[in-house]
């Protein structure tokens, strides 16, 4: 089963934060990033026109190796920019440690990247984000949504979907890791809702999914008449 996450990172040594930190832009988005090596990265970013930021402005930041004007998009100037990734997080950017996410277009600002991401299923996101934590980068997850046209086998689980949200947000943010990631009361936090109601939610939808998996249905609605 597919899934899209929206996510904040959050980190000075993040690529490209230094434009809008000294440059005009207060945003630069960025469509399309390629590893040429475990150091470095190229990628394609748009900026406002009206921002008026030069090749030679760009150019003098330090983490960038070169530039290349690549023309403009409506009202957007889009520039092709190798650049050199810190040492302290370019393993997180190892484009082979997570081969099933597929990257949307990202917001930088000096605060950090807004992404929409999609994996190919819950444990690769899981190593993104434990990938990340490790390097010192925060990651604050916003959504995420299963493709269930993707998924064949799940169909018919007659979860709510209250239910399959506090499931999948437990599982993403590693509720049924051992030991826990995060408490219950974190998540009730994120769902804005309170504890008791969480239990109740993860524990009816782990009922559900057990009993559709199993196939037990039957024998439990016998034992509860």
């Amino acid at each position: 089963m597919t899934i899209t996450t929206e996510f904040r990172l959050r980190s000075s040594a993040l690529p490209l934060v230094s434009i809008p930190a000294t440059l005009p832009p207060d945003k630069i988005v960025c469509s399309h990033a390629l590893c040429l090596e475990p150091d470095a990265r190229v990628f394609i970013v748009e900026i406002d026109a009206e921002d008026d930021v030069s090749e030679a402005q760009l150019a003098a930041l330090d983490e960038v190796v070169t530039v290349t004007p690549l023309g403009d998009r409506g009202d957007t100037t889009v520039y092709k920019l190798t650049v050199e990734l810190d040492d302290s997080i370019s393993p997180a950017f190892d484009p082979e440690r997570f081969d099933g996410a597929k990257m949307k277009s990202t917001n930088i600002t000096s605060e950090g990247w807004h992404e929409t991401k999609e994996f190919k299923d819950y444990e690769t996101f899981h190593d993104f984000h434990t990938t990340f934590e490790n390097h010192g980068i925060s990651l604050d997850l916003i959504s995420i949504t299963p493709d269930q046209s993707s998924s064949n086998d799940r169909t018919g689980d007659e979860l709510t979907d209250r239910q399959r949200e506090a499931l999948t947000l437990a599982v993403s943010r590693g509720y049924y890791e051992s030991p826990r990631q995060v408490t219950a009361a974190e998540l009730a936090e994120e769902l804005d809702i309170s504890q008791p109601s969480l239990s109740s939610l993860l524990r009816r939808g782990e009922r559900q999914l057990l009993t559709s998996s199993l196939d037990v249905q039957e024998h439990i609605n016998t034992l509860s008449k």
